[in-house]
């Protein structure tokens, strides 16, 4: 069966439309249709025109992935799927990208953007993804509409802080994991340090979570306080934003109910049994992962969330793994708050938290590694579709042997020995002195191979 290749770049209101052979060459020149009924009506015309000129031919189509305008013409293809013999798959602009730097293009248009989403199918059909139908595409929508919620949140909170700085400083110390709600509700009543100077105890002591001992200090610290505004117009804009920021909190409350109440994956409920996955996180990594099958190995999914380890050596000499922290935030920020989660309500991942840290590993290092070890986790619950079992981890844990540390020599360096006539720099002349003093020692602890301390993905069990 002969297959072609439909390169499409789309755009806002509009996409560029190309048809590959195998050897990359255009069968079909470049056209351009409107995100319109009459467009979708006229690629669907054109692609049976073009079966019937090709038959026993099989159509791959692919568009990238530009935020949601791919979405009309994506849900067109899929369903023309059902009466020609043509598939479907989005792709991911950063493969694009690169493939097209490979080839060392240098212009960029539309017509030249639609022909390398065709030649990168072509020269990587391995990493394409055909897809029948998004089964997580509505809950997708809902999920970056909460987040859009947390973002304007997040950025209300910043200009209160802003404002409280001038209008009631004495309140930020309370501020310093976030602002609690009481204080929003104080901030209601009271919004700037005059008119809480002003305030009666027993008033203050009447909002939730506020005794009558911390209303006397607030009282007390308004009257002496050093905000220096107090006028009407600050006031007004502090009691404006807290409403908005308390409005959101709603909004986001409801939508993220609705959000678990309507998502019925099993693959979320699977989730769910490991202790601090909750419903949002749950869903969230879902909607990253997508599907297990993605990765044939976990080192491929530690990749694509960005922890796996990568050796650095900076300019000074120092040098260690440290987390690499490529692609994507999103799917980092979810399992940073699900192990911080972890750390506080999972014994297993307590209590590895507890060994790093008396081996000597900083806080944010020991964080780090509880991450890659939830991550491992999450994949062979999602690959064996079981639940969560510390059991199951201890015994792995327990039959890999324990590894001793190695003094033989850099393997780099098996070919040839250091040669004392090298023209090399006086600092690589250093280094290599102390590789050899430690080779001859047979202790690698302050020698130029030996890991950084601040080496955050280091797993016993792994």
């Amino acid at each position: 069966m002969q297959q072609y290749y439909l390169g499409i770049d789309v755009s806002k209101g509009y996409a560029d439309f190309v048809i590959l052979n195998g050897k990359k060459q255009a069968v079909e020149k470049n056209f351009q249709l409107d995100d319109t009924f009459d467009g979708h009506s006229h690629l669907y015309e054109r692609i049976c025109k073009f079966s019937k000129e090709h038959p026993e031919s099989l159509i791959n189509s692919a568009v990238e992935s530009t935020g949601g305008y791919e979405d009309n013409w994506f849900n067109s293809l899929i369903k023309f799927q059902g009466s020609l013999n043509l598939r479907t798959a989005r792709l991911n602009p950063l493969g694009v990208s690169a493939n097209s730097k490979a080839d060392l293009k240098r212009n960029i248009t539309d017509k030249i953007s639609a022909q390398n989403v065709a030649e990168y199918m072509i020269a990587h059909s391995e990493k394409v993804t055909y897809q029948e139908k998004d089964p997580l595409a509505g809950l997708r929508k809902q999920w970056g509409f909460i987040q859009m919620l947390t973002k304007q949140k997040t950025q209300l909170l910043n200009q209160l802080e802003s404002l409280l700085y001038t209008a009631n400083p004495d309140l930020l110390i309370y501020c310093k994991d976030g602002v609690p709600a009481w204080i929003l509700k104080l901030l209601m009543l009271y919004p700037t340090a005059y008119k809480l100077s002003e305030a009666k105890i027993s008033s203050v002591a009447k909002i939730p979570y506020i005794s009558s001992k911390r209303a006397q200090e607030l009282i007390a610290h308004a009257k002496k306080s050093i905000a220096s505004a107090t006028d009407k117009i600050t006031a007004q804009l502090v009691i404006a934003t807290v409403t908005q920021i308390l409005h959101l909190s709603e909004i986001i409350k409801s939508q993220t109910k609705i959000m678990a109440e309507e998502c019925s994956l099993p693959r979320v409920n699977l989730l769910k049994t490991f202790p601090g996955i909750a419903d949002f996180s749950a869903i969230g990594l879902i909607l990253e992962i997508q599907t297990v099958e993605r990765f044939s190995f976990v080192k491929k999914l530690a990749s694509f969330f960005g922890i796996h380890p990568v050796f650095k050596t900076s300019g000074d000499g120092s040098s260690g793994f440290h987390m690499s922290k490529k692609g994507r935030k999103e799917p980092r920020r979810i399992l940073y708050m699900v192990t911080l989660c972890a750390i506080q309500s999972n014994p297993l991942i307590r209590d590895i938290y507890s060994e790093h840290i008396k081996k000597g590993m900083n806080k944010k290092a020991a964080v780090g590694a509880c991450m890659h070890k939830i991550l491992r986790i999450i994949y062979g619950m999602l690959k064996h579709n079981k639940g969560f079992d510390p059991e199951v981890d201890r015994r792995n844990r327990e039959k890999m042997p324990q590894k001793e540390k190695s003094s033989s020599k850099d393997k780099n360096r098996r070919y040839q020995n250091f040669d004392s006539k090298a023209p090399i720099s006086r600092r690589q002349k250093m280094k290599r002195k102390e590789l050899e003093q430690s080779h001859s020692d047979n202790n690698t602890k302050s020698g130029i191979i030996a890991p950084s301390s601040n080496t955050i993905i280091t797993d016993p069990g792994a």
